[in-house]
């Protein structure tokens, strides 16, 4: 009996190993310039050169390598938010503690096991209240479960959402910014103020993932015309789910929520805190943006028709990238532009 108890342990454990990777990438950290909204530019430090970083994607339990190249004038790391790092905390990216920050033109791997799942995220640990309050330094990390849950299984559609904010005063000045006091005037989804913000569009009968990053400040998301079923926080299943119109979050939590499209029209979503829609004081900007239903005509007013200065890109909120499985996905929407 103990002999077969045995065997059946191992079988378990081997395919569970078998679902595992060891997953290698490269990143890069460098200075360029973004265009949050008509005519606000900030200078940010991008990984990968865009805002927000490349979209990573792995599976629960596989040994995860990223080896990060500092191609900027400062020192920076990489904070991996939400893993665990089992017996691997020299990985968990806290500068003079962890390991020495990288400096301009050094290389670190980061090494650890993929043990935590859901709307995971990093973002540079130097001088937080610039580098990832003001500077664009954070990106989202999804850690796919072995065993998702029912509702999972039912998502067509997939879409990540990352609130920022930021000082348009200090924008063009690296070095500047994060003080007591400061006066955020911009705020962005995806590094884009609204108009900038691209349609999120679905189709009747799509039942779509919503994961919300608060990454620098706090958000009430409020969607019109449906609810929102909560099923996850911080990446971990809730125990008991419940519908909302609003979702607040603090600074640094996710929220996972899944919409089942059933009411075709045009509808704005937006933060209820309500200086967040604006641009600079300016009214009908920041932190929104539209779901379009295929098959809906907007009349000639519709802003999409007139006011973007983008054209439409499908990956705006990462879906396309979602798709592709496991991967570090650039999104050529969110490059900036080189520093010289």
């Amino acid at each position: 009996m103990n002999r077969m108890l045995t065997m059946l342990i191992a079988l378990l454990l081997g395919a569970t190993a078998a679902h595992a990777e060891v997953r290698k990438f490269e990143m890069t950290i460098e200075e360029v310039e973004i265009e949050v909204a008509p005519g606000f530019k900030a200078k940010v430090w991008g990984f990968d050169g865009q805002v927000p970083g490349p979209l990573l994607v792995v599976n629960e339990g596989d040994q995860v390598e990223v080896t990060v190249h500092n191609l900027t004038t400062l020192n920076h790391t990489i904070h991996w938010h939400g893993v665990y790092q089992t017996r691997t905390w020299k990985s968990d990216g806290v500068p003079e503690v962890t390991q020495k920050a990288i400096e301009p033109g050094e290389s670190y791997t980061y090494r650890f096991v993929a043990d935590r799942v859901g709307s995971l995220w990093y973002h540079c640990h130097v001088n937080v209240s610039e580098h990832l309050a003001l500077r664009g330094m954070w990106g989202p990390l999804i850690v796919r479960p072995r065993n998702p849950l029912p509702i999972e299984k039912e998502v067509t559609r997939e879409a990540v959402l990352m609130f920022s904010g930021w000082n348009s005063e200090v924008a063009q000045t690296y070095g500047e910014g994060g003080k007591p006091g400061e006066v955020l005037d911009y705020f962005s989804i995806n590094g884009k103020s609204f108009p900038k913000t691209h349609p999120l569009r679905v189709k009747e009968g799509d039942v779509v993932r919503l994961r919300l990053y608060a990454a620098t400040i706090p958000v009430a998301f409020h969607l019109h015309g449906h609810d929102m079923l909560v099923t996850h926080k911080d990446g971990l299943p809730l125990q008991s789910p419940y519908y909302a119109d609003t979702v607040s979050m603090g600074p640094g939590e996710r929220y996972d929520v899944i919409v089942r499209m059933n009411n075709p029209g045009l509808w704005m979503t937006h933060d209820h805190i309500e200086h967040h829609t604006t641009n600079k004081g300016q009214d009908m900007g920041g932190s929104m943006l539209v779901v379009e239903y295929e098959g809906i005509e907007p009349d000639d007013f519709y802003y999409h028709h007139h006011s973007s200065t983008e054209p439409y890109d499908p990956n705006f909120y990462l879906g396309e990238s979602i798709r592709r499985g496991p991967g570090l996905h650039d999104s050529e929407v969110h490059k900036g532009v080189p520093l010289e």
